[in-house]
């Protein structure tokens, strides 16, 4: 059985943002701009999307 997962795309600039959304962005593995990440889609990986929602987009598949 395979694990769901997500991709997820950093459209908009860590720059100036609070410390804690520019952690979440880290924290998923994303260095840079227009980067794409993998995640597994779980509670905790879906409660750091919804905080730094409006820098980020998932992609389709």
């Amino acid at each position: 059985m395979s694990k769901k997962t997500m991709k997820v795309k950093l459209v908009r600039s860590m720059h100036g943002r609070l410390k804690r959304h520019q952690a979440c962005v880290r924290g998923m593995g994303i260095r840079r701009m227009h980067q794409v990440v993998e995640l597994e889609d779980t509670p905790a990986t879906r409660g750091m999307l919804n905080q730094v929602a409006y820098m980020v987009q998932l992609v389709e598949e």
